[in-house]
């Protein structure tokens, strides 16, 4: 058994994992850890845990201290820092006329370098904003061209149900998301409410997608003709899939002959011939389906807004 604890950094939404040594740290204290992008100031959101060898990834690195009074202090120097450097960085951005939005500034513990997030539609050039820089900041400089998840994922918020974001909080890596998994939990198919901060489908269908897709397969597609326990047949009309009951429209002899009746069943009690389930790399057709999909639906909803 190996103990690790977690460590968060102020631009990542994942924890990293460390060897603690012999210091005691708990969940909350920060301290000063060697990371690939060199010394760096972290916040332990998981205290000393064991866990097996097989599951902990090498190197794993140690820590080098837990963070004094003066760390604390220098954190805070920097945080203010990094306001000036962004409002700086804004300017000359302007003075040379480039297409891009800054994000974020960070600068590294050690004070070596200066890291800078932006988004842009496309390639920039910012080789003399660079030298720019570097000749006001006088250390490293370094711009880093991020996407639109990785913006909400570093400026955090708060989602649609009332939480943190699921990025900015645990999510290590984004996941691919389609409109099908939407299909499959019956939501609505409305970009505005299938879609989050970020302006792209929600890191959240993925969360429950397998146990939908598990439930959809046990369950017939309205439309189709089924056989009851009590021996009569008839065509599904609408289904609840959390609870597996399907409604099935019947024929029954009434007192003026043959009559169409809704008839609720748990979905043990009909016969009919189950769905396959998707495979886990999924199919192109259905990927393709999906983009024509989310395609039609920004369009309808672009067409929404002009009107």
């Amino acid at each position: 058994m190996t103990t690790i604890i977690g460590v968060r950094f102020r631009t990542a939404g994942k924890a990293y994992y460390f060897d603690p040594l012999d210091f005691e740290v708990r969940a909350g204290d920060h301290v000063i850890v060697e990371t690939a992008r060199g010394i760096e100031y972290g916040y332990v959101v998981c205290g000393r845990t064991e866990v097996s060898d097989d599951k902990v990834v090498a190197p794993l690195r140690p820590v080098i201290r837990v963070a004094t009074e003066e760390d604390d202090r220098t954190a805070e120097r920097l945080r203010e820092k990094e306001k000036e450097a962004l409002r700086v960085c804004a300017e000359k951005v302007a003075k040379h006329k480039l297409e891009m939005k800054l994000i974020d500034c960070e600068y590294s513990f050690d004070n070596s370098k200066v890291l800078f997030y932006f988004t842009a539609d496309g390639r920039v050039d910012f080789r003399e904003l660079v030298k720019d820089l570097a000749s006001v900041f006088r250390t490293r400089i370094e711009l880093r061209q991020i996407g639109v998840r990785d913006e909400t994922k570093i400026r955090g918020g708060i989602g649609i149900c009332g939480r943190e974001l699921c990025c900015h909080t645990f999510l290590a890596d984004f996941a691919p998301v389609s409109v099908k998994m939407a299909k499959e939990q019956n939501l609505s198919l409305n970009p505005t409410k299938i879609s989050g901060n970020c302006g792209r489908l929600m890191c959240c269908l993925k969360n429950e997608e397998e146990a939908y897709e598990y439930l959809n397969s046990r369950l017939p597609n309205i439309g189709d003709f089924v056989k009851t326990s009590d021996g009569l047949s008839g065509e599904v009309s609408a289904l609840n899939v959390l609870k597996q009951r399907v409604k099935v429209i019947v024929s029954v002899n009434g007192a003026d002959g043959e009559e169409k009746e809704v008839r609720d069943y748990p979905v043990e009690e009909l016969h009919f011939h189950q769905r396959r389930r998707r495979n886990e790399k999924g199919d192109r057709a259905d990927r393709d389906e999906d983009l024509r999909e989310l395609e039609r639906l920004e369009k309808t909803e672009e067409g929404y807004k002009n009107d």
